[in-house]
């Protein structure tokens, strides 16, 4: 293939209907078709999660090679984090997501892999031992959510800065309580919680409790206590 040209990739569904010339094929999925489709993924991921007993999810960027000193950290912390008991489970992709998925293996507990269908996934790695992929993103929030004690976050970007938010607007609504979100790597998130504290919590958009709810962390056995203190006294969750 020329260089001139980038590989192409497989379109997805959302893709194809986007392309669509004419709105017959635009209403071939209809409202009630797509409510379907949402019932079989949260039923599906509720099914195959339902035993996977206490874990956590663990976030970070895709991009992350695996000579990156971050690599190795995410693996080593989800090793730990297995050695106490707690599956992993990641968006499934590469990077920190393979990482720790590589972790959860090393430990000998179950390496759960969420995908999403996305023009350009990269496919699930080689060390997921559970792996389900969604169509929708909010059905797959659910299950990172539901099914973890906690949200470990190393550096990456809008997806992971995605999910960071998404659980941080859960802890201040109290639609969960007592959930961990833990940023790992002070050197990135400084930046962040600085402004944060600077902009947000000053102008009053946000109250101290919301932040402190939010930990930076670059000690692997403070990631851990963090995590299991709050397993020991969480109550069941709505989610």
């Amino acid at each position: 293939m020329s260089d001139d040209h980038p590989p192409r990739h497989a379109r997805s569904s959302d893709e194809e209907l986007l392309e669509a010339e004419t709105s017959a094929i635009l209403a071939e999925l209809t409202d009630a078709q797509r409510l379907l489709r949402i019932q079989d993924e949260l039923r599906n991921g509720f099914h195959a999660l339902s035993r996977i007993g206490k874990a956590v999810s663990i976030f970070g960027s895709a991009r992350t090679p695996r000579d990156d000193p971050r690599y190795e950290q995410a693996r080593s912390l989800a090793r730990r984090l297995g050695e106490e008991g707690f599956a992993i489970i990641t968006g499934g992709g590469p990077g920190i997501m393979e990482a720790a998925n590589q972790g959860a293996r090393d430990a000998g507990v179950p390496s759960v892999g969420l995908g999403i269908e996305l023009p350009h996934e990269q496919g699930m790695n080689d060390y997921v031992d559970l792996a389900l992929t969604f169509h929708y993103f909010f059905t797959r929030k659910v299950m990172f959510v539901r099914y973890a004690s906690g949200f470990v976050v190393f550096p990456g970007g809008f997806g992971t800065m995605d999910e960071l938010f998404e659980a941080a607007t859960l802890r201040q609504t109290e639609k969960i309580r007592y959930f961990p979100i833990v940023l790992v790597d002070s050197g990135y998130w400084d930046g962040l919680v600085s402004w944060l504290r600077g902009s947000m919590l000053a102008d009053g958009y946000i109250n101290e409790p919301d932040l402190d709810a939010v930990a930076v962390c670059d000690d692997p056995e403070r990631v851990i206590e963090i995590v299991e203190d709050v397993e020991h006294r969480r109550p069941r969750r709505a989610a």
